[in-house]
């Protein structure tokens, strides 16, 4: 028997093959939930945003599709964008692989890149609109000899954060290399790893990676500069592989500080049009992440994002106790969070402060955590988060999503656009 499809929301999308703004429907059938419109020209559309999963009994707002009420009529030419908590800088298009899901079309031959004096001008205009968390990307941004000239920059400029995102080869194979960008003024290592067993960075990235990002891991801790793992998640290829990631990252603290998950999406440099088992959802990673670490980490650990819309992304926090125990400190779900005026900038500065490495105060193994000092201690060392971030594609662009995402991009000018309006390609 056929269950039937029933209509929860609606918003406007865009064709994936023009680009032109449509209505869209988010509709349910069963327990999936999908985006579907139509083109007057290139007819209609379907793609899976949401599978809802049963592990437990408790109705979850990060386990259930949360909707809204209100029907925007913006477009992806105007729409109302919300204050900036990242502001994302592509310093080059250069890349030392050329990886089958890259969202920017990076490889060998670069296009113009700024010079350290035009990426001083993006940083100061960012920094003196209040932009002050930085992201340094491309590309592969290592591939420029001048990276450390280009991290002085933007903290000359004013930049509270610089964050670096690197697959971290260039990290592996100079093991001084992290300590350069350490005492240029980088924050923390945003670093592609996208599983434990080498054949998954075959599928993904072209050959086994694996020792290299051990080794990139040593170097920056060795260089106290912190690391969170940024798999991006894919059906068939990596999501076995979910909780392993976890339990790894887990025993390389206080080195490594996170692990931010990315399910796969479709913009960029993919070999075909997506079909909805190419697609991975949020509920599907909360659900392998407690099933892999048998209940290590579980869903109930785990809140919507309070920064973007709520079907963006979730987060975790927790304290790396020294058996390995977790204590889970992940502050309730608040939906009005996200409205407040300075919401964008509570959001940046508990990000760096977590994902940032320090001089640790040690506590004994044995120490007493129950007491609010110690626990403190233990807390700022050896801060841990699980987060994910469900970037949309052409396919899956969302209005009401867009709107409300903090992590921009920034163009020559020091404007900024959100990720995801910035990266959409034609099929």
């Amino acid at each position: 028997m056929t269950e039937l499809a029933v209509v929860v929301e609606r918003t406007k999308s865009v064709c994936p093959v023009c680009l032109r703004s449509v209505d869209a429907r988010i509709v349910r059938v069963g327990g999936e939930y999908f985006m579907r419109k139509q083109c007057a020209e290139h007819g209609k559309f379907s793609a899976v945003v949401w599978r809802t999963t049963t592990i437990n009994s408790e109705q979850l707002t990060i386990n259930n599709y949360v909707g809204s009420d209100d029907f925007t009529t913006d477009t992806i030419d105007n729409y109302m964008m919300a204050a900036t908590c990242c502001a994302l800088v592509e310093v080059t298009s250069r890349c030392n692989l050329c990886c089958p899901v890259c969202f920017a079309e990076s490889g060998e031959i670069a296009r113009a890149e700024p010079s350290v004096d035009e990426l001083y001008g993006i940083f100061k205009r960012l920094c003196d609109d209040g932009n002050t968390f930085i992201q340094l990307s491309g590309g592969e941004p290592t591939v420029r000899d001048d990276l450390p000239e280009i991290i002085a920059a933007a903290r000359r400029a004013g930049a509270e954060t610089v964050q670096l995102n690197s697959n971290g080869l260039r990290l592996a194979r100079e093991p001084d290399y992290a300590k350069t960008l350490h005492d240029a003024g980088l924050s923390f290592v945003f670093m592609q790893f996208d599983g434990t067993r080498g054949d998954i960075y075959e599928r993904l990235r072209g050959r086994d990676l694996f020792a290299d990002k051990l080794a990139a891991i040593g170097n920056c801790g060795a260089a106290k500069l912190g690391v969170t793992l940024v798999p991006t998640v894919v059906p068939d290829v990596n999501l076995d592989n979910v909780g392993e990631i976890v339990n790894f990252a887990l025993s390389r603290s206080p080195d490594v500080r996170g692990v931010h998950f990315q399910p796969v999406s479709y913009f960029g440099r993919y070999p075909s049009p997506p079909r909805d088992r190419d697609r991975v959802t949020l509920p599907e990673i909360l659900r392998a992440v407690e099933l892999q670490t048998n209940g290590r980490v579980r869903i109930t650990d785990f809140a919507p994002s309070s920064c973007d819309h709520p079907r963006c992304g979730f987060h975790g926090d927790f304290v790396v106790l020294p058996r390995g125990q977790l204590l889970k400190i992940t502050p309730k779900y608040d939906p009005d969070a996200c409205c407040a005026p300075d919401a964008h900038i509570k959001n940046r500065k508990f990000v760096s402060r977590r994902w940032t490495r320090g001089d640790e105060e040690k506590t004994a193994d044995n120490a007493d955590f129950s007491t609010l000092d110690n626990f403190a201690k233990r807390a700022a060392s050896h801060g841990f988060t699980i987060t994910a971030m469900a970037f949309q594609d052409a396919y899956t662009l969302d209005i009401a999503r867009l709107r409300r995402c903090s992590l921009h991009v920034a163009d020559a000018s020091g404007r900024v656009k959100p990720f995801c309006a910035q990266y959409l390609t034609r099929v």
